[in-house]
């Protein structure tokens, strides 16, 4: 109740312009987002970005945000936004954010995940314009990157940072050896699970000319598979596997495993195709930034 009158009071001084904002003039806009349309003006300065695509997306576009939350899997930035993001406060986790701690600091603009439910977006939103593309997780990332580049004020910038994006995949794609087959598994405590080929590292290793795993395309409706068992583990495999893991925990289950001959039986790892990935990026992520570093990865491993 204290929590939800507090709201309602902040959003009444942001109507009646007693709560002062730190934005300049730029023409108002209109985006449609996952929860109906939302209205913003002026450049935004006092920006929440609730989630590591919308910090994605900020810090790319050179924007700097008040506030993050801490990564899935992790209690801080993931490690490839850090240096970028520099000192950045913590305002909760995916799963939990903390909406006095976002109330405090004012915010101007918040950028959530398109993850993000309805009931959180009713009570962010009087705080601020709240951002939440739509789509969901399998959207194009060139569409959810360009919702909140136009939140941004930013959007001729970000039309600029996707063109390089594809003209890097174009190069790139010369490039790389044709029919190679692809797997993204991301390896828990509990075990692992391949990630679905829809999601956003999928797109951009099909754009690339690499072909999906069979179970990673079946995934059309869920992120990423069910756990699977050492005995179905031959369901992941490829001519290339991409391992990734969140966490020490995740890493330590992927050293016993690496022991086990259902792991050792697959034609990636007899042929040493098997690529140690980052899970913030691999499997949490989108955006340029992030674009930018799997680019890399993948051709540090397959461009010979």
């Amino acid at each position: 109740m204290y929590l939800t009158s507090l709201l309602r009071q902040s959003a009444a001084l942001l109507t009646a312009g007693l709560l002062l904002s730190a934005t300049v003039q730029a023409a108002p806009r209109s985006l449609e987002g996952a929860y109906g349309n939302v209205e913003v003006n002026g450049t935004p300065q006092r920006i929440v970005a609730l989630g590591d695509n919308a910090l994605d997306a900020a810090l790319s576009l050179d924007a700097k945000p008040l506030a993050t939350l801490a990564s899935r899997g992790g209690n801080d930035v993931p490690e490839y936004l850090k240096a970028k993001a520099g000192k950045i406060a913590l305002v909760g986790s995916v799963r939990e954010p903390n909406l006095e701690a976002i109330l405090a600091l004012q915010p101007d603009l918040i950028l959530a995940s398109s993850e993000l439910s309805s009931d959180l977006y009713a009570k962010l939103s009087l705080m601020a314009p709240t951002i939440v593309p739509k789509g969901g997780t399998f959207q194009d990332w060139r569409d959810t990157y360009a919702t909140y580049a136009l939140a941004l004020d930013k959007a001729d910038q970000a039309k600029q940072r996707i063109a390089e994006i594809d003209q890097r995949v174009d190069a790139l794609r010369q490039r790389l050896p044709q029919g190679q087959k692809v797997s993204v598994v991301r390896w828990n405590p509990q075990g692992p699970f391949i990630m679905s080929s829809h999601l956003f590292v999928g797109q951009l290793l099909q754009s690339l000319g690499l072909e999906a795993n069979e179970l990673a395309a079946e995934q059309k409706r869920k992120p990423h598979s069910d756990i699977l068992s050492l005995e179905n583990l031959s369901k992941v495999d490829a001519d290339w596997i991409f391992l990734a893991t969140l966490n020490p925990d995740g890493r330590k289950a992927l050293n016993e495993a690496r022991k086990q001959p259902a792991f050792t039986r697959l034609n990636a790892v007899k042929n040493d195709r098997v690529i140690s990935v980052d899970g913030q990026i691999w499997s949490s992520s989108s955006g340029y930034l992030a674009a930018e570093q799997i680019l890399d990865d993948v051709e540090k491993a397959l461009v010979h």
